[in-house]
């Protein structure tokens, strides 16, 4: 215990948070989902109010960028106000960059967007870990001791939080999206004629849960579909809709 202390206060005393708030040009608008990157690999990205906090090394320097725009590198050792350090982006929240429209494929775009996300879809909680050749060891014949980055990191519990939440979103995004890969109207007009606000009700009454279409091969959501369709005529609910979070409830 004595030695996981002294290794906990050893690696606390290298580092350093640096936190603040970034605005587009006009200093008014908080920008969201900057970046904010360090020289020894770590980073995070601003929340909807545009704040950040990142704890890095002392002798670290820290940058900001988005959509192309990339500011200098700071110093951290010559940051004088490290809980207060707001930043301004030459760019104007108001003036969003030109967007190319092309056709979209559900695959293409899940697998491009885990790249992209690639780092928030593998988080993970910090815990204790054990880690062989620790960079920090001196003593002889030891060739393994505790992760500190993990150590530190399961102290950073806001930052966590922010990794979570914007972990979960995504997740959420991605099963939508692939509802909506294979829920289409397109699909729905063909096996039962519906149209105009008729076919509009249904696609909102009737919409299929994630897990519940994942257990569905293409023949089977279309009797699903044709099933629904009865029940609509009849006005009555479908009696799949959130069935996977009752079993939860129930578990």
């Amino acid at each position: 215990m004595c030695c996981f202390i002294f290794l906990t206060t050893a690696a606390s005393a290298q580092f350093t948070t640096v936190s603040g708030t970034i605005y587009d040009i006009t200093a008014r608008r908080p920008l969201e989902a900057v970046a904010v990157l360090s020289t020894s690999g770590r980073g995070t990205i601003s929340d909807s109010a545009g704040r950040y906090s990142l704890t890095v090394k002392k002798n670290d320097s820290i940058w900001f960028s988005l959509i192309g725009k990339t500011t200098m590198k700071y110093a951290v050792d010559t940051i004088s106000n490290l809980s207060g350090f707001d930043i301004m982006l030459h760019i104007k929240a108001t003036q969003l960059p030109e967007v190319t429209v092309r056709n979209r494929y559900y695959r293409f775009d899940s697998i491009q967007n885990r790249n992209d996300y690639a780092k928030v879809f593998n988080f993970r909680k910090p815990s204790l870990q054990i880690i062989n050749n620790p960079t920090y060891n001196t003593t002889p014949g030891v060739t393994a001791g505790l992760d500190i980055n993990e150590i530190i990191n399961m102290f950073r519990f806001k930052r966590n939080r922010q990794i979570l939440a914007l972990q979960r979103r995504l997740l959420q995004q991605e099963q939508d999206a692939y509802i909506d890969h294979r829920f289409k109207k397109l699909f729905v007009i063909k096996l039962t004629g519906l149209s105009g606000a008729s076919l509009d009700s249904f696609m909102v009454a009737y919409r299929p849960d994630y897990e519940f279409l994942l257990t569905l091969n293409d023949l089977e959501f279309g009797y699903y579909i044709e099933r629904c369709f009865d029940l609509y005529k009849q006005h009555k609910p479908s009696p799949f809709k959130g069935l996977y979070k009752k079993e939860e409830e129930i578990e």
